[in-house]
Parts: C-alpha cells; structure tokens; sequence
C-alpha cells in the first residue's frame, strides 16, 4: 500500500474524454449487500458524501461570480463530477433497507471521525472530531435497536465485526442551542491534512444530515419517524460544528482547489485499501479523474488570482484516510471525554458547566414528551432485552 498521496505526479484523463452514456460506461452493478465488505460500503456512501458536497459548492462558487471564464470551467468539473456521483451512489443495490443503509452511514462517521482525529495535526480540531465521533458512535447504537424492532435484523452482523455498539455520548443528551455548536477554525498556515480533514468529515456529515431528512419518512411506525428527525437535527448540529473549522479566508479559487485534491486524495485512500478488485477500478478511474480537475482548478488560480498551485498544496500528502477498526481508540475516548460539553467553542465537563448553558433550555424546549432515543431504548430493554 502506497502511504503518501503524491497529486503533482501523475497525469490526468483529458477532461473531454471523461463524459459517460447512461448504459455500462456510468451504471455499473451493485454490490451484493450480503457478500460485501462493510468498508466497501463504507467507502461508497464516503464517495457519494464527497461527490455531493463539491457538486454543492461548485453550484454555489458558480452563483457568486459575474466571470463567465469562472462559470465554464465549474460547468465543466460540475458536469464529470455528477456523473461520478452517480456511478458511485448507484452502486448501492436496490434490496438494500434505508435502515440497513443508515447503519452504514453511522459505521462510516464512526470509522471516518476515528481515522481522522486519531491522525489530525490540529489538537483543538481534533477535539472538535473526538466529541463528534461520541455521538455518531451512539446514534449507531439508536439506530440498531430500530433496526431489530422495525426489520427484525441485528446491526452487528452488517457492521462485520469491525465496529462496536455500545454507549456513547448518550443521544437524548446531545441537544444543544445553535450557539453552542460553534467552533474556532484552523489557520491558513497550518498542516494539509487539517484543511482536508475539515473538507473530509464536513462532506460526509453533510450527507448524512440531508440522508436522515429526506428517508426518514420511508417508515410507518411513528417511532422510527421521530427517530429519524431526532438524530437529523444532531446532524445539521456537526456539520454547523465541523464547517466552523473552516478557514473563511480562503478565495472562491483557493476553494476549488482544495475541493478537488481532497476528492482525489480520498480516491487514492480508498484505492490503496479497496479489496474489491471491480469497485477498486471504479476508484482508480475517479482518481485519475479527479487529477485532472486539479490541474484545471490550479490553472485557473494562476491565471486568475496569479497564485502557484504549490504555495498551497504540497506535493506529497500524507497519511491517507483508513477505514479500519478503531475500538481501542473510541473506548479511550469514551473513558476520557463522555461527559464533556461544548459552552463558549471549548468543551468543559458537564458539572462545571454555567447555570444558564444555551442547551439547558434549548433541551427542555425540544424534549416534549421525551426523546425517541429514550423511547427506543427503553422499549429495547423491556421488549427484548438487548444490552442498553
């Protein structure tokens, strides 16, 4: 496995000749839900997550500029970058459950937010990752007590082994007034990995959040539905939390560049641990892909801002982002960091905490009758005496 992600040292495919037709070249066959690795669909749901949050921007970068030069060229990334989109997110077969996918999803932000902090130069944004990764831990948890009740199917055996279920952060405790959610942002002057992380996690959170949104109301039962809702808005909390991280300083190029070497930085990860040799092409492809729209976004900074490609972007990046257990490491934080919580962008525990914490009220206001978390995993210990 190559352990150094090297963007300046390969040549990309020409980007006329990226363009797919709507048969074999851009839909390919799903994975079998059954055979697969739960990291390849870990992988895929990230892929898909990174995919949408520049196809997001991209539209957003385009919005904001009167330069038609600017507006082609997005046009033209934009155009490649949902067909990869596309390509990706269909691999996900059509017998697989929202609530089987939502597992995945949680797995993910578990496995994502581990690698990430456990490797994030960043001390005070690794903190930012540690405290989010508590609450993705036991929103797992939440989510595989619906699962048994709603599908009758147990959690651990798509998570393989690979990831706990267990307590974290205890969901029903992580309700918090906007104002608490806010973070202080790295610098530009600091390391790569901090900035590509940032875009990383922010990205998959994001997806996650508009997932929960937008499937949630595909179950009947009251109960699932409320939990959906419950755990969306916790999401919109850590894409509020994680996106403060981000150094606003940066110009609308700078942007653009650091989308697209994040894209093709995550290709190249996924690619050196893929053990599906069929997916792994499709991330080889992407890659290479991806290679070119850098070149393109780093021609349009010098041609536009006069900025070297290089005074922002080094030409070796590493470590890479491993999906890989990482239960020593999430059992360390839990014993450490469980009862901390966000009050004025620092994290404090709980029992010095102010009278008037923002959340304190915000949590009373929203709670109404109770949380479904709660209603979940009392109905789980009662019903069927799973551990909770």
């Amino acid at each position: 496995m190559q352990k150094e992600f090297k963007p300046f040292e390969e040549k990309g495919i020409d980007i006329n000749k990226q363009y797919k037709s709507y048969d074999n070249q851009l839909i390919k066959k799903p994975f079998d839900k059954k055979e697969t690795d739960a990291y390849t669909k870990c992988r895929v749901v990230l892929m898909n997550g990174i995919e949408s949050a520049s196809n997001i921007a991209l539209h957003e970068m385009a919005r904001h500029t009167t330069d038609y030069d600017i507006k082609k060229t997005l046009a033209m990334i934009r155009r490649a970058e949902q067909q990869q989109q596309i390509a990706v997110n269909w691999l996900n077969p059509p017998d697989q459950t929202v609530l089987e996918t939502t597992i995945t999803f949680e797995q993910l932000a578990v496995d994502l937010t581990a690698n990430v902090a456990r490797n994030e130069p960043n001390l005070e944004a690794k903190k930012v990752y540690d405290f989010g990764l508590l609450e993705d831990f036991d929103h797992l948890l939440r989510y595989s007590y619906l699962l048994k009740m709603v599908e009758g199917e147990d959690a651990a055996d798509l998570l393989q082994g690979k990831t706990e279920l267990k307590n974290g952060r205890l969901t029903w405790e992580e309700h918090r007034h906007p104002y608490d959610t806010m973070m202080q942002h790295y610098n530009r002057i600091d390391d790569i990995k901090t900035k590509l992380n940032a875009i990383t996690v922010t990205s998959a959170e994001q997806q996650t959040m508009f997932y929960y949104r937008e499937h949630g109301n595909a179950y009947k039962e009251t109960l699932a539905r409320q939990l959906y809702a419950e755990i969306a808005e916790i999401e919109e909390q850590h894409v509020t939390q994680y996106e403060c991280l981000f150094d606003a300083s940066w110009t609308m190029l700078e942007r653009l560049c650091l989308i697209q070497v994040n894209e093709a930085y995550n290709y190249f990860s996924c690619m050196q641990t893929e053990t599906d040799e069929r997916i792994k092409k499709i991330w080889e492809e992407n890659y290479y892909m991806e290679l070119e729209h850098l070149r393109i976004a780093s021609d349009l900074l010098k041609n536009m801002e006069g900025n070297d490609i290089h005074s922002l972007i080094p030409y070796s990046i590493s470590p890479l982002i491993v999906l890989e257990p990482n239960k020593e490491y999430i059992n360390q934080v839990i014993r450490e960091t469980v009862d901390l919580r966000p009050y004025d962008m620092k994290f404090v525990p709980k029992d010095q905490l102010p009278k008037d914490w923002p959340s304190s009220a915000y949590m009373e206001h929203v709670r109404g009758t109770g949380f479904p978390s709660q209603f979940i995993t009392d109905k789980v210990k009662r019903e069927w005496k799973m551990a909770a």
